[in-house]
C-alpha cells in the first residue's frame, strides 16, 4: 500500500489500456470467456501486457475482469474462475519481469458479477460475497500489488466487494464506477454519491472508467473531487462510443485526441489516468508523451458539495386507493385476463372488454406478450381500456427482457398513463415465442421489482434514491402458485414478495381444493393479503389433459378430467365445472382471476351467473 501512495505523491500514474480490445483484435470473440485465455493461450495474454509495458504504462491490469464464478457460469467454467484469476495475475507478473520493469505495479482487475444483487436482482448478497471472496483471495495469493475494481454500475455491489477485500487483504484499492454521458451511473448514482460513499469506505483511490470518452470523464472527476476533497482519483475513459465497421468493433477516439485530454484530466484532479475499452498501446504511448514534464497538481481549495435532502411527500396511507384496492376491501372482485391485439387496431379488444364490463367485471388483467408472442404494448392496451371504457386495468409487468434502467422508465410511463394497478411477474421466456433469439435477460426479480415500486417509487425516489418529482401511487400484485411442485421454495419466494410490500396476490389456475388446503397448511393459515384466485375454464377433454400433464403447477383431479372426457357438450361441462370452482373460491379468496382459454371471453358471463351474491368471504376466511 505504501508503494502505491508513494507513487501517487510523486506524480501522475499511467495505467494500461483495454485488455478485451487487444484480445478481440487478435481474433478472440466476446462470446467466449476471455479470462479462460489465461489458461489456454497464456502467451497471447502476456503479449498484450508487453505491448502496454513498451508503451510506458506504470500500472498494468491482469486479464481477470470477469474471473468470478457467476460470470463464468455462462461458459460452463464457474469452477475454474479462481484458477483463471490466479493465473491472470501470474501472467502480468511474468510479463513485468521479462520486460525488466520491476517498478511497474500489477493491478488485479475485478469487475461486477454481471447480475444485480437482491432485493432487485437475482443474486443473493451472500452468494455475491462468496464469489468476490474467491476471486480476491486468488489474485491476492498470486501476488497482485493493487486491487482494481472497475466498470461497476451498482454502488451497493461495489461497496460489498470493497468490504470483502478489506476483510481478506491489506492490498490498496482503486475503485471505479461507470457513468453515462449525463454523468450518472446506470442506476442513477451521481459522482458526488459515489465519491462520498467510497471515501467513507476507505478506498485509497476512487474514480470513473468505461462507457464514455475523456470529455465526459473530466466532468465526472471534477465533481468527485469537489464532493470528496483529499480522495485520490482515477480516470480510465473509453475511446469514445464503439460502432461496427466491416463486422468488427471500432472506436473513434484517436491516440492524439486522448493525449489532448491528459492536461484536462490532470487539472480535474486525476492522480491516475489511462484507458478502458477501445484504447490501445498507441493511446497509452501518446498519453505517456503528453505526461512528460507534468506533475500531479497540488490539491486546490474546492467548495464542498453538500447532499441535497430528499423531498418529503404525503405518507402512502394518505393517498387515494385505486378502484381495485377499494373493491378488495368491500366485496368479492372479478377480473379477467385479456391479451392485447396482434396488430394496432384495438376495436375488437375494446368491444370484448365492454361486454365484460357489462357483465360486472371489476378490472381487466392486461397481459404483456403472453407466451412470448408479439402483440401491442400492454401499456397502450391498458390505457385504451381505461380511457375509452372507464374500466380499471391490472397491467402485467414482467421483469424478463427489461434491464433495471428500462424497468424504471416503464414504471414512469405506466403511471403517466394513469395505470395504477400492477401485477409483477417474471414473464414467459422468449425461446418459446415468436422471436426466440430476442434478448431474454433480466436485471430485476419479481420480489425486487415489488421492492423497487413500493419502497422507492411510491416514496418519490428511484432505485438510486434520486427524486422522481412526485411519488407514484401503484397498487402492486404478485404471483402465487398454490400447486407448486417445490412448495418450500414457493413459500420462500412468496415471503420475499410480501416482505417487499406486495398488496395482493394473483394465483395460478385452481382446480383442486386439496391443493389450496395443502398450501395453507404449509403456510400456517390464510395469507396476509387479498388473494385473487385463478380460474381457467376447461374447453375440452384434450385441453384438460394438456393442462394436467404438460403445464407445471397445474393439477386437475381425475374426476374433472373424466367429466370432460364423457361430456356431450364440452363447453357446457367446462362452464359447470367453473361454476363449482367459483363457488369454492368464494368461500376463502377475495376475488377471481378468469383466464378464458383461446380468447373465449363469452364464457365469463355464463360462469358468473353461478356467483352467489357479491358479499365478502366470511370473517374466518377473510384477510
Amino acid at each position: 500500500m505504501t508503494d502505491l501512495l508513494t507513487r501517487l505523491e510523486a506524480g501522475i500514474l499511467l495505467t494500461d489500456g483495454a485488455m478485451g480490445t487487444e484480445l478481440y483484435a487478435r481474433g478472440f470473440g466476446f462470446d467466449q470467456s476471455l479470462e479462460a485465455l489465461n489458461l489456454t493461450h497464456p502467451e497471447v495474454v502476456k503479449a498484450v501486457h508487453r505491448s502496454y509495458l513498451e508503451a510506458g504504462a506504470d500500472l498494468i491490469e491482469s486479464n481477470t475482469f470477469g474471473a468470478n464464478r457467476i460470470r463464468q457460469e455462462e461458459f460452463g467454467l464457474a469452477d475454474r474462475a479462481a484458477e483463471m484469476a490466479r493465473r491472470g495475475v501470474e501472467l502480468a507478473l511474468e510479463a513485468r519481469a521479462e520486460a525488466g520493469r520491476p517498478q511497474v505495479l500489477v493491478g488485479a482487475s475485478i469487475g461486477p458479477l454481471g447480475r444485480y444483487l437482491q432485493p432487485y436482482g437475482p443474486v443473493a448478497v451472500e452468494t455475491a460475497r462468496q464469489a468476490f471472496a474467491e476471486t480476491i483471495a486468488a489474485v491476492a495469493a498470486a501476488g497482485a500489488d493493487v486491487l482494481v475494481f472497475e466498470t461497476f454500475g451498482d454502488l451497493n455491489e461495489l461497496l460489498l466487494a470493497v468490504r470483502v477485500a478489506r476483510r481478506l487483504t491489506d492490498l490498496p484499492i482503486i475503485a471505479h464506477m461507470t457513468f453515462d454521458e449525463e454523468e450518472r451511473t446506470a442506476l442513477g448514482y451521481t459522482p458526488e454519491d459515489v465519491a462520498r460513499a467510497l471515501q467513507e469506505a476507505g478506498v485509497e483511490v476512487a474514480g470513473a472508467n468505461c462507457s464514455v470518452g475523456p470529455a465526459v470523464v473530466v466532468g465526472v472527476i471534477e465533481r468527485m473531487r469537489a464532493a470528496a476533497p483529499g480522495l485520490a482519483l482515477s480516470a480510465l475513459p473509453n475511446a469514445g462510443f464503439p460502432s461496427r465497421v466491416g463486422g468488427r468493433l471500432a472506436y473513434p477516439s484517436s491516440p492524439a485526441y486522448f493525449a489532448g485530454h491528459v492536461e484536462a484530466l490532470r487539472r480535474a484532479g486525476a492522480a491516475i489516468i489511462g484507458g478502458c475499452c477501445g484504447t490501445t498501446p498507441h493511446h497509452i504511448a501518446a498519453m505517456r508523451a503528453a505526461l512528460v514534464g507534468l506533475s500531479r497538481p497540488q490539491p486546490a481549495v474546492v467548495e464542498v458539495v453538500t447532499e441535497t435532502p430528499l423531498p418529503t411527500f404525503p405518507a402512502e396511507a394518505e393517498r387515494v386507493p385505486t378502484g381495485l384496492a377499494q373493491a378488495l376491501a368491500e366485496r368479492f372482485v372479478v377480473t379477467v385476463e385479456m391479451s392485447p391485439p396482434r396488430g394496432y387496431d384495438p376495436n375488437r379488444l375494446l368491444d370484448q372488454a365492454r361486454r365484460l364490463q357489462q357483465a360486472g367485471v371489476t378490472a381487466i388483467n392486461v397481459a404483456d406478450n403472453p407466451r412470448a408472442r408479439m402483440r401491442m404494448s400492454a401499456w397502450a392496451a391498458a390505457f385504451l381500456i381505461q380511457s375509452r371504457l372507464g374500466l380499471e386495468t391490472i397491467l402485467h409487468f414482467p421483469t424478463r427482457g427489461r434491464n433495471l434502467l428500462r424497468v424504471q422508465g416503464d414504471l414512469l410511463a405506466a403511471h403517466a398513463l394513469n395505470i395504477r394497478n400492477l401485477f409483477v411477474v417474471m414473464g414467459d421466456p422468449t425461446r418459446i415465442g415468436d422471436f426466440p433469439d430476442a434478448a431474454d435477460n433480466y436485471d430485476v426479480t419479481p420480489s425486487g421489482l415489488v421492492e423497487l415500486v413500493k419502497g422507492r417509487f411510491n416514496r418519490g425516489v428511484d432505485q438510486a434514491g434520486q427524486p422522481i418529482g412526485q411519488p407514484t401511487h401503484f397498487f402492486v400484485g404478485a404471483a402465487v402458485n398454490f400447486g407448486a411442485e417445490d412448495l418450500a421454495q414457493e413459500i420462500k419466494v412468496l415471503k420475499r414478495k410480501l416482505a417487499a410490500g406486495a398488496d395482493f396476490l394473483l394465483s395460478q389456475p385452481i382446480f383442486d381444493p386439496a391443493v389450496v388446503e395443502r398450501f395453507h397448511d404449509a403456510w400456517g393459515g390464510p395469507l396476509p393479503v387479498p388473494v385473487i384466485a385463478g380460474l381457467l375454464p376447461l374447453a375440452s377433454s384434450r385441453h384438460a389433459e394438456y393442462l394436467h400433464h404438460e403445464v407445471p403447477g397445474i393439477s386437475i383431479p381425475e374426476t374433472l378430467r373424466e367429466r370432460m372426457a364423457v361430456a356431450a357438450d364440452p363447453e357446457a361441462e367446462g362452464i359447470a365445472i367453473a361454476r363449482d370452482l367459483l363457488a369454492y373460491l368464494h368461500t376463502w379468496a377475495q376475488g377471481v382471476y378468469f383466464m378464458p382459454p383461446f380468447g373465449r371471453y363469452h364464457l365469463v358471463p355464463a360462469i358468473l351467473a353461478g356467483l352467489v351474491g357479491e358479499a365478502k368471504p366470511t370473517e374466518a376466511a377473510a384477510v
